[in-house]
């Protein structure tokens, strides 16, 4: 019985071991959807210990040690860092089957070189060794250098200065490219007119120009997007419980902009009319600027009254949403394509029981010129799991094209969660090596091994056309010399 962890984990058959090592393994990694912090990046920030780089802000981790019975101070609270991560190596042993335990396993292995199981009897000695490690020289930077990672997107508020990713991009010859994406999230939120006022604010400060009418709202927003453009940006992304679609026209759009701005709150019919006009909008910039646009969708978010009261949002309290999604998603794909604007696109879903919806509702507005240009993208969130990647790869198959896929992302707020593409790859070359073995393909390793590099690597450089750095230049040169 192999060790558990081991070079050849999750790999069950040769040729899917033939795959990884010798295709996807040492593959760059671009991780094109994160939630990085810029300033850590630009700073390249020292982190004061393990539980700072690895359980502040890692609601998967909460998640599970709430259902414990570990209480709040030892989570989110006052407690040290020592006794936070304790409570963590307590919990640790009680994962076992949930994936937890696999990136636990992982993030230590890499790139800290522990593997031993983190126990409350190893968390002592695993503690001070990772914390010897980060004092030492292991910078966010240098952990982004040690899994080869080429490219790194974050996700940027319209209204940010974006002052870390000017620093970042006057670094001569970054390994790692970090460049923006455009989140306007915010800009959606006339529900709540105080808040989307002080946000507004925010975005006449950014862009330096006053906003009293939709039409300058509008141009803020396009003065932003163009200042994003400018530092590298490609992508835009949506976090929605579902598409919003609904027919407008701009003097309705107008009034309800004009009623939140004076502080009123829109009716449920205007604020649907404001977002579907706003998201429209939105999505003729990213075609004129050839971005890729992104949407989240289908979570329920913040469903935890009291404990949204005690924490906040967005604090380890959301689930799958069971919105209807086909007909609001297809009417907004379907405006744009209309009139030839719908510009590249990725669509996540976070309820498994979506997952044929969006594969084939993406694959309606496929234009014949892109490859791919339609993407359902990489299992998300509660499925950014083995079962959950699996499924998604395998639906696509069915559904799509698999060749065609830009791949995994980390959608992560942890330094640490690269192995999360490691874990990724070895599932896709073993889904393909069980296919051979069983007879279902055939053994070309040639193919398959093209495919397994496009859908690590290749096709997310070519789909959203980020400027290579240093590693992916080094990286493609080497390539020219050799088989992939």
């Amino acid at each position: 019985m192999p060790a558990f962890l081991n070079d050849d984990f999750l790999l069950e058959t040769e040729l899917a071991r033939e795959l990884y090592h010798g295709t996807a393994r040492d593959l760059p990694i671009i991780d094109y959807h994160c939630h990085l912090s810029p300033e850590m990046m630009a700073e390249d920030h020292r982190f004061r210990s393990i539980t700072e780089i690895w359980l502040d802000g890692d609601h998967y981790k909460w998640r599970a040690m709430r259902a414990c019975g570990v209480p709040e101070r030892l989570i989110t609270g006052d407690a040290s860092d020592w006794e936070k991560f304790a409570a963590w190596a307590q919990t640790v042993p009680a994962t076992l089957a949930n994936p937890l335990y696999h990136w636990t396993a992982m993030e230590l292995k890499r790139p800290f070189g522990i593997q031993e199981p983190l126990t409350p009897s190893t968390a002592r000695a695993i503690f001070e060794r990772c914390n010897e490690l980060l004092s030492g020289g292991l910078t966010a930077m240098e952990i982004l250098r040690i899994f080869r990672v080429a490219v790194v997107c974050s996700t940027d508020n319209p209204a940010d200065t974006l002052a870390a990713h000017r620093k970042l991009a006057a670094r001569r010859q970054p390994a790692t490219c970090v460049y923006p994406t455009w989140r306007p999230d915010k800009a959606l939120t006339v529900d709540d007119p105080p808040r989307w006022n002080a946000w507004v604010r925010r975005l006449e400060q950014a862009s330096g120009m006053s906003i009293g009418t939709w039409k300058e709202f509008l141009e803020a927003l396009e003065k932003r997007h163009s200042d994003f453009h400018a530092l590298g940006c490609r992508a835009s992304d949506h976090g929605l419980d579902r598409m919003h679609a609904e027919p407008f026209t701009d003097a309705e759009a107008s009034a309800v902009f004009d009623h939140a701005r004076r502080g009123e709150t829109p009716g449920q019919h205007e604020i649907e009319l404001f977002r579907s006009a706003l998201l429209y909008r939105l999505a003729i910039l990213d075609h004129e600027r050839g971005w890729v646009q992104q949407f989240h969708l289908g979570a329920l978010r913040n469903t935890n009254t009291r404990m949204r009261q005690i924490l906040g949002p967005d604090t380890g309290y959301d689930a799958m949403g069971d919105t209807g999604q086909a007909s609001h998603l297809a009417r907004f794909l379907d405006r744009l394509d209309e009139t030839n604007q719908l510009t590249k696109t990725i669509l996540y879903n976070v309820n498994p029981a979506f997952n044929a919806v969006f594969a084939t509702v993406a694959g309606c507005f496929q234009d014949g010129i892109t490859p791919g240009k339609m993407q359902w993208g990489a299992a998300w969130w509660f499925l950014d799991q083995l079962d959950g990647m699996e499924a998604q790869m395998r639906t696509l198959a069915n559904m799509g094209l698999l060749s065609q896929f830009v791949g995994m992302v980390t959608d992560s707020r942890s330094f640490l969660s690269w192995p999360r593409h490691d874990y990724f790859r070895r599932l896709l070359c073993q889904m393909l090596g069980e296919e051979v073995r069983r007879g279902r393909l055939p053994r070309d390793r040639e193919a398959l091994a093209e495919v397994v590099a496009n859908v690590c690597f290749r096709n997310a450089l070519n789909y959203f056309g980020f400027q290579p750095g240093a590693l992916i230049s080094d990286f493609m040169a080497d390539a020219a010399e050799r088989v992939i």
